[in-house]
């Protein structure tokens, strides 16, 4: 699995013109599930996730989690993450999960976090969504459960 994490000071996610999820200060995820992952990568993704000091405290300094001031999250699937484009220029995503096996992952996922505490929102797997965001900072981390990095 694979997670870009961005510190927001507001996201919100819409599906055919409607919000179906918003949040204020927080974490807007983009989470793509490879064919070859299962729940352990999910539970590493999750910890990683809420743990990371991308807040800043009294000093300006990077160290405080999303944990720390109660903020928020936004999950969105995003499939084209888990693309090979190693030929040519067209993306492949074979590697992608199939929906049989990305839903349960990526619903697994959310839950996680939701069981945080933290408001959790989330995009409507599959469809078309528009994402709104102010990224603040900008602060962008990428998170790869195979590679752990």
């Amino acid at each position: 699995m694979k997670v870009v994490i961005q510190r927001v000071s507001e996201a919100s996610v819409k599906v055919e013109g409607e919000i179906v999820g918003a949040i204020g200060q927080g974490l807007m995820l983009l989470i793509g599930v490879d064919e070859n992952d299962d729940f352990s990568d999910a539970d590493w993704l999750v910890k990683k996730t809420l743990d990371v000091r991308v807040f800043s405290d009294e000093e300006g300094k990077m160290n405080h989690s999303v944990k720390d001031f109660n903020g928020e999250i936004l999950c969105i699937s995003q499939f084209t993450l888990i693309s090979d484009y190693k030929k040519g220029n067209r993306p492949s995503y074979i590697k992608a999960a199939k929906p049989d096996k990305a839903i349960p992952l990526f619903e697994y996922f959310k839950d996680q976090i939701k069981k945080s505490g933290l408001k959790t929102e989330s995009g409507i797997f599959g469809a078309d969504m528009k994402v709104s965001l102010i990224n603040d900072g900008p602060v962008t981390l990428v998170f790869d459960s195979k590679t752990k990095l």
